[in-house]
């Protein structure tokens, strides 16, 4: 089904394309407007927004609130690709729609990048007992990257490097500008990065459970946390009755007191946990997409992994 989607969707894309690019100007001609920037999920939003400042129009390509591995884009999604300078997604893991659609009907001016060249990535989680709900989302993880790989900061300053390379040559005339944005974002990543490792330095465990599809390999790999979730890359999956009760041994076996539900997912499987082990819930925050409020009231990716540091601290009981 996703397939034939994915086909009808670029068989439409390509119709509309070819009439607009009858009468628009090129994309090269760039006189007398901003620089036109598309992402797809948040991490690449916020970055690129850091950077450009007012120099560029960045859109999110997600409307808030969505849950960004069901994401599949409209034909007016794709036209305003088509229409921008720089069009930015996560990984062809992520975005398995992005390469295809790129290969076979991105104008030839579309500048595009995928955010995750140079990044250290790592294998895809597969869970043995689960119940999929979509096994066309199964397939599109399954033997190959976890593509969570924002939650990295190491590989978050790598993104930011990417972006800022394309964006500077499309528009080279603000070139310093935003090369001094970046360099000053990832200051603040590394900060982040060294604030993680001294607040998670010292706990009375280093194991957390979470309720939701498996986000935060990254995360726990860098910092040496254990990580155990309820599903592997598809949020749709059910996990088994085998698995809820190997998550409740592992709960009452290293003595947590909390465990972590996920942003724009139910809390259902993190609220059952809870109520059969007599524990409390806290949030993990994948910075997948934001809500409509968070968007208005622009919350930062820091902001975010800032609150995700406060609650891995409180559930890590960290001194």
């Amino acid at each position: 089904m996703y397939f034939i989607n994915l086909v009808t969707i670029i068989t439409a894309f390509a119709m509309v394309l070819s009439a607009c690019q009858k009468s628009a100007p090129p994309v090269e001609n760039r006189a007398g407007r901003q620089l036109s920037v598309v992402t797809t999920l948040f991490p690449l939003y916020d970055f690129a927004r850091t950077i450009c400042g007012d120099k560029a129009n960045v859109t999110l390509l997600l409307p808030p609130g969505v849950e960004a591995h069901s994401f599949e884009p409209k034909p007016t999604d794709l036209i305003a690709i088509s229409k921008a300078d720089v069009f930015i997604y996560t990984n062809p893991a992520m975005e398995p729609w992005a390469t295809k659609m790129v290969k076979s009907v991105a104008p030839p001016a579309l500048k595009v990048v995928d955010a995750s060249l140079g990044t250290a990535t790592l294998p895809a989680e597969i869970h043995s007992h689960e119940e999929h709900g979509h096994t066309d989302d199964k397939h599109r993880h399954e033997g190959d990257i976890d593509p969570h790989i924002w939650l990295d900061f190491k590989n978050a300053e790598k993104i930011v490097d990417n972006l800022t390379s394309a964006i500077m040559e499309k528009d080279p005339v603000n070139a310093v500008f935003y090369k001094a944005n970046a360099a000053a974002y990832k200051t603040e990543l590394a900060k982040l990065d060294g604030d993680f490792r001294s607040g998670l330095k010292s706990c009375s465990t280093r194991s957390f459970i979470h309720g939701g599809h498996y986000a935060f390999g990254y995360l726990a790999h860098r910092y040496g946390l254990t990580y155990h979730s309820a599903q592997a890359m598809n949020p749709d999956a059910e996990p088994t009755p085998a698995t809820i009760t190997e998550l409740l041994k592992l709960v009452k076996s290293n003595h947590l007191k909390y465990v972590y539900a996920e942003e724009l997912v139910s809390p259902r499987v993190s609220e059952m946990l809870s109520h059969e082990a007599g524990v409390k819930i806290l949030m993990l925050h994948g910075a997948h997409n934001i809500s409509k409020d968070d968007l208005s009231g622009r919350v930062t990716f820091i902001d975010l992994m800032r609150k995700n540091l406060e609650n891995l601290k409180t559930g890590l009981i960290c001194r």
